[in-house]
């Protein structure tokens, strides 16, 4: 199988003080993959992107989002209400890396099976090395 063309980068993401390699760490925590692709089609208030990322907790989303927020991926809107609603939605920079992150979900989508099945051989064969010792 050919592997796929690609650029090298600029920086050197293998050494701790380049830049790219910050931004790979922000963008690869846990939510972000999932919060930024589900802003995809508009803005979404707190508990619209609650109920939306099953599994979050308010506390671990409000941290991310203020990060994305910080690193400009992420645009805060104050609603004006009483009480206070705030909404999310994706900056410029935001919509630009979500384009690779949405086809990192598709890949997700597609491989999942043979993900699962990779996984379930490797420990089937580790069990059974176990057991021959």
């Amino acid at each position: 199988m050919k592997k796929p063309s690609i650029s090298p980068p600029a920086g050197d993401v293998f050494d701790a003080s380049c830049p790219s390699r910050r931004a790979l760490e922000l963008i690869a925590g846990k939510w972000v993959p999932l919060i930024l692709p589900a802003l995809e089609q508009g803005p979404l208030r707190n508990n619209e992107l609650l109920r939306r990322l099953d599994g979050i907790s308010q506390k671990v989303m409000t941290q991310t989002l203020r990060e994305l927020e910080r690193h400009g991926l992420v645009l805060r809107e104050d609603l004006g209400t009483v009480p206070p609603h705030v909404s999310y939605r994706l900056s410029e920079l935001g919509q630009s890396l979500n384009v690779a992150l949405i086809a990192l979900d598709r890949w997700a989508e597609a491989h999942h099976a043979a993900l699962d099945a990779a996984a379930r051989h490797h420990d089937a064969r580790a069990a059974a090395a176990q057991r021959a010792r």
